[in-house]
């Protein structure tokens, strides 16, 4: 009996996990769970209806965004053709210890990642740095892209952002940015 409850036991666990949406969603083309709530590659209205407390709402044409709020913090899901194609918590207030953080536990999990960071030559230490991009004159950005290629992590700091983290759908993206240029 103890060896047929150890073989039940993985399936149950499957079996929460379809009932509580988590599998649903992967099964509707989810490329990824971010901040266990939003489904990278997901429906942007079945999101809608699961969690309605967005504060604020966008259409413009093929694109579509909600705000959620989290604390003081706030998640920003946008979507093309309402598939989600970029989900980002912006985090308040912006320091530099919670960047410190953030990128430490980024790196355990995805490695190195490529930095694209932009600065003014003399900005040489993380305070100068900070100063830096508060005046505008630079700006944060560090790339994790996993193996597989569907999705990549952005970690940034800008002036009109703040520290923000980022999750984001290769294709979708490309595709979105591809409207941009034609400007639609």
């Amino acid at each position: 009996m103890p060896r047929f409850c150890t073989l039940l036991a993985p399936l149950s666990m499957l079996l929460l996990s379809f009932w509580s949406g988590t599998a649903v969603q992967a099964a509707e083309g989810c490329l990824k769970l971010v901040f266990n709530q939003y489904c990278l590659g997901g429906d942007l209205q079945q999101l809608k209806r699961q969690e309605p407390d967005f504060v604020h709402q966008q259409q413009e044409g093929e694109r579509s965004g909600v705000i959620y709020p989290d604390g003081r913090e706030r998640v920003y899901v946008l979507a093309l053709r309402n598939r989600i194609y970029k989900v980002v918590r912006k985090f308040y207030p912006s320091t530099g210890l919670k960047y410190k953080d953030l990128r430490s536990t980024l790196t355990g999990i995805y490695g190195q990642p490529r930095e694209l960071s932009q600065f003014p030559e003399h900005a040489k230490g993380l305070g100068s740095k900070i100063g830096s991009i508060r005046r505008g004159e630079g700006q944060v950005l560090l790339l994790w892209q996993p193996p597989g290629g569907t999705w990549r992590v952005e970690l940034g700091w800008t002036r009109e952002m703040g520290l923000n983290l980022a999750y984001i759908a290769n294709q979708q993206d490309t595709d979105q940015q591809k409207i941009d240029q034609l400007g639609y």
